[in-house]
C-alpha cells in the first residue's frame, strides 16, 4: 500500500480516484455510471480507473443490484482493510490511541497511556515505539498504515508539519521527523482542533455546517467547523480562545499575558481558585487531604464533584459562568447552528450547563442565539484520538 497513489500523487487521475473513494466515503456504493456522472469523466475511464483501485485493494465489487428491468449494474464500495489510520492524542503525562480501518469505523481506542511529553528527541523516539507496539499488538502490519495522526497542545502549523511548543531541537518540521522513524505519513494537528473534527464526523454533529468545540481540560482551546469545512485562520493558529483578553484580574497566564480567559475558565483555573478556597479554610471533602499536606490534583477534584462536594460545584459554577459569557460572545460572532463543549471538565454536565446557559442567555443577542444548540460531546475521551484517525484519513484521501 506504501507505494500506491495516495503517496504518491501523479496528477489528473489521482485527483479522479480521490473523487471516486470520497464518494464511496460519503455514500457507501455507487455504480460505474454513477461514478462516471458524478465525477464527469467519460465511462471507459471511471471503467479503468476503478479497475485500478480494485487492484491496488481500496474499493471491491460488493455485487449487483436490482433495478426495474434490463441488466444489473455492479456496484462498488470501500475494502475496509485496505489500510489503517492510527491517531494519537498527546497530554501532559499519558496519550490516548485509535485506529480506524480504511472505511472510518473505529477498530480499536485505548487511553491514558503513561508518556511524558517533552521537548526531547528521546521523547519522541519513544513516542514512535509505543505507536509501533501498539499495532503490532493489534496484529495490523507497519506496511498497512496509511497514516499517522498526533495531537498537540499549542500552536500547530498542519501545513508546514511544525510544532511550535514540542521538539524544536531540529531545524525540521516535527511531522517530516516523526515520519522518517515511522515510514508512514504523519499529520500532526492542535488538540482542540482535532476534537472538533471527530465530534463533526464522529460524533454529535448532524447536518449542521457551522459548528464551534470548546475543549475545557487543563487548558482552554476551540476548534471551528464553518461552511463544513475546518477552520485553520491566515497561519494555522485560530482558535485560541484561551488567550482572549477577557478579564480584569491580573492573574498571568501560561502564555505570560495578564487576563487571559484560559485563567478564569478552565481546568487550571478550576484547580487554583479550588485551592484558594481551600487555604481560606472553607470545607471540602479534600479538606482532610489539603490539611496533611497532599497533593490534590484535578482528578481528584473531578471525583469530588461526583461525590457532590458543595464547595466544588460552587467553584465550578463560577467557571462555567464565565466560559459561558465567553461563549455569548462566539454566538454573537459566528451565530453557529451548534456549540460543543468537550475536554476534562465536560464530565461535570450539568454543573457545568445550567452556568454556561445562564450566562449566554444574559449576554447573548437573543435573535443571535435562538438557534444555537449547545451540547457536551459525544465522544468525549474519544474525541482526540477518533479526531485524528479522520483527519489522517481525510488527508491521505485528498477530502482537506
Amino acid at each position: 500500500m506504501k507505494n500506491s497513489f495516495l503517496n504518491n500523487p501523479d496528477g489528473k487521475n489521482t485527483v479522479i480516484k480521490q473523487k471516486i473513494l470520497s464518494l464511496c466515503i460519503n455514500e457507501g456504493k455507487y455504480s460505474i455510471a454513477e461514478l462516471s456522472k458524478e465525477t464527469g469523466t467519460s465511462i471507459p475511464t471511471v471503467t479503468k480507473l476503478v479497475s485500478e483501485l480494485i487492484e491496488e485493494g481500496y474499493i471491491e465489487d460488493l455485487g449487483k443490484i436490482g433495478t426495474s428491468g434490463g441488466r444489473k449494474p455492479s456496484i462498488y464500495g470501500l475494502r475496509a482493510s485496505a489500510g489503517y489510520f492510527v491517531g494519537t492524542d498527546v497530554g501532559r503525562n499519558t496519550v490516548s490511541l485509535a485506529v480506524s480501518d480504511f472505511k472510518g469505523s473505529i477498530i480499536d481506542y485505548q487511553d491514558d497511556i503513561p508518556f511524558t511529553l517533552e521537548s526531547t528527541e528521546q521523547s519522541m523516539d519513544e513516542l514512535c515505539r509505543l505507536l509501533r507496539k501498539y499495532i503490532r499488538k493489534l496484529g495490523i502490519g507497519e506496511d498497512s498504515v496509511l497514516a499517522y495522526g498526533v495531537n498537540l497542545t499549542g500552536r500547530i502549523n498542519h501545513i508546514t508539519g511544525y510544532s511550535f511548543s514540542y521538539f524544536m531541537g531540529e531545524d525540521k518540521p516535527l511531522a517530516t521527523m516523526l515520519e522518517g522513524r515511522l515510514n508512514a505519513p504523519v499529520y500532526i494537528e492542535n488538540d482542540s482542533r482535532a476534537m472538533a473534527y471527530g465530534e463533526y464526523i464522529c460524533g454529535v454533529a448532524g447536518n449542521e455546517k457551522d459548528m464551534l468545540f470548546i475543549n475545557v481540560s487543563w487548558g482552554l482551546g476551540m476548534g471551528m467547523v464553518l461552511d463544513g469545512k475546518l477552520h485553520y485562520g491566515k497561519s494555522g493558529f485560530s482558535g485560541e480562545i484561551g488567550h482572549f483578553p477577557l478579564l480584569d484580574n491580573d492573574i498571568i497566564c501560561q502564555c505570560g499575558k495578564i487576563g487571559c480567559l484560559e485563567t478564569g475558565a478552565s481546568g487550571l483555573a478550576l484547580h487554583r481558585l479550588l485551592m484558594d478556597k481551600l487555604r481560606e479554610g472553607k470545607a471540602s471533602i479534600l479538606s482532610g487531604k489539603f490539611a496533611s499536606g497532599e497533593e490534590i490534583t484535578l482528578d481528584d477534584i473531578l471525583d469530588a464533584l461526583t461525590e457532590e462536594d458543595v464547595l466544588t460545584i460552587e467553584t465550578l459554577e463560577e467557571i462555567g459562568s464565565t466560559l459561558g459569557r465567553a461563549i455569548a460572545g462566539l454566538i454573537n460572532i459566528f451565530n453557529p447552528e451548534l456549540v460543543v463543549v468537550g475536554g476534562r471538565l465536560s464530565v461535570a454536565e450539568e454543573y457545568l450547563m445550567l452556568p454556561i446557559k445562564s450566562a449566554i442567555n444574559k449576554h447573548s443577542l437573543n435573535l443571535v442565539s435562538k438557534d444555537t444548540v449547545i451540547k457536551f460531546s459525544k465522544l468525549g475521551k474519544k474525541a482526540g484520538p477518533i479526531g485524528a484517525c479522520m483527519l489522517s484519513r481525510s488527508h491521505i484521501l485528498g477530502l482537506l
